[in-house]
């Protein structure tokens, strides 16, 4: 039995007290020292970070009239992340008005969120992984949260009355031979949905180039730029899994394209290897059987890790989901995946150069949705110098957002979805 001090025990029922009150003063194991704060605004959340050698002691409370958010730190000195923290709020963030720091007792440190909407926060700490220490983390989801569906029905809505897409910069956004989508006589017509998810986010940045580029700064472009060429046809819509530089968990990647009733489901990441001659383009679907490769099954660990680094509350994760996404009798979806990667791969292929020419398999978690084909795009490696130059330039990132959408036009004009009833 692990013996525990008079001072831990005191911190510890300090923990278990209810969110309710605020903190009265009394003696705390020291937490030490804060050496990193993070703010991650965007409309979907909002995630603060608070990033030190040693777990902190804290407990969170909700106040009204004006909306506040109180989180009491025990045994923390003031160090300069605290003093920056107000300054990291943006005005433009969704959620938080203001941060204010001060000490209401000898041992506490007092951290007051000014709100600027009602929000249903959550706070919990991560372990040490990879670069990071240990993480206190605090979500502040809205309240009463954005339908996905709905937001996708209020666009369609507006669509209906504008004759083009808004904000096409790109004059090839149709590009070449590629098939408009039509749907067979017989078949009641309905758009197809296809969910893009720009890989990565926020606390996790993916994989970092020689020059300092971003994997998940990338993807994202390449993501938005995907959406305009296939919502250039009339017969698509897109949802974006992200649309700004915030952390998804894979498995709501996954739910957000099953809530739309998505026909397709395409994540876009950039890859990374130790050598950096390792270079060219790949698609890969899920596995039932193990990986096609070793490289395969590496990535698909490197890339199911996402959750570790990103930041994730394992408990409140839905079961139901995680039964779903662990049920692997999906044969139909599979076989349906390898079609479209075979078509996105050929169409890259005329952009740049191949990984391997055949697409490959693995158990990637982003991937496992039972009823929507699904495929993972890697579209270069970030850690080749002229492959990131690549994926730095507009003029490349457009090149690479056509030959998918031209893939997936191919896929969809030879295997139109069916009806929903």
């Amino acid at each position: 039995m692990t013996c525990v001090s008079v001072e831990r025990r005191r911190a510890l029922r300090w923990l278990l007290v209810p969110a309710t009150g605020l903190v009265a003063p009394r003696i705390f194991a020291s937490a030490g020292r804060i050496a990193s704060a993070r703010v991650w605004p965007a409309q979907e959340y909002t995630r603060v970070i608070l990033e030190g050698p040693e777990p902190v002691p804290h407990q969170l409370a909700t106040l009204a009239n004006p909306s506040r958010l109180v989180l009491d730190l025990a045994g923390v000195e003031m160090s300069p992340p605290f003093a920056e923290l107000p300054a990291l709020v943006g005005a433009s963030d969704p959620y938080i008005a203001g941060v204010r720091v001060g000490r209401p007792a000898p041992s506490v440190l007092r951290v007051v969120f000014d709100l600027r909407a009602e929000v249903n926060p959550q706070v919990f700490q991560l372990p040490p992984v990879a670069s990071f220490g240990h993480r206190l983390v605090l979500d502040l989801y809205p309240a009463h949260p954005v339908d996905p569906l709905m937001a996708l029905l209020e666009r369609e809505e507006t669509r209906r009355t504008v004759d083009a897409p808004a904000g096409t910069s790109s004059p090839a956004l149709v590009t070449q031979d590629a098939p408009r989508i039509e749907v067979p006589r017989g078949r009641r017509a309905r758009r197809i949905v296809v969910a893009v998810d720009p890989g990565h986010g926020g606390e996790d940045p993916g994989a970092v180039g020689r020059r300092g580029t971003y994997e998940k700064h990338v993807v994202l472009a390449i993501s938005r730029k995907l959406k305009r060429v296939l919502e250039a046809d009339a017969n698509v819509r897109v949802v974006l899994t992200r649309d700004d530089d915030y952390f998804v968990p894979l498995a709501q990647r996954v739910a957000k394209a099953r809530r739309v009733s998505a026909d397709l489901f395409v994540s876009i990441h950039a890859d990374a290897f130790r050598e950096a001659r390792a270079r060219g383009s790949s698609v890969f679907a899920l596995s039932e059987n193990g990986a096609t490769s070793v490289a395969a099954r590496w990535l698909a660990e490197k890339e199911n890790a996402s959750d570790l680094i990103g930041g994730v509350s394992l408990p409140t994760r839905d079961p139901a989901l995680a039964r779903t996404l662990l049920d692997l009798s999906q044969t139909a979806q599979i076989n349906d995946s390898l079609k479209v990667g075979r078509h996105v791969l050929a169409e890259i292929a005329e952009h740049n150069a191949l990984h391997k020419p055949a697409v490959e398999q693995a158990g990637f978690a982003v991937l496992k949705a039972p009823d929507i084909p699904s495929i993972l795009v890697e579209t270069a490696f970030i850690s080749n110098p002229e492959e990131e130059q690549k994926l730095r330039s507009d003029r490349h990132q457009q090149r690479f957002a056509e030959s998918i959408g031209d893939g997936v036009r191919r896929y969809f004009a030879g295997n139109p979805p069916l009806a929903r009833g």
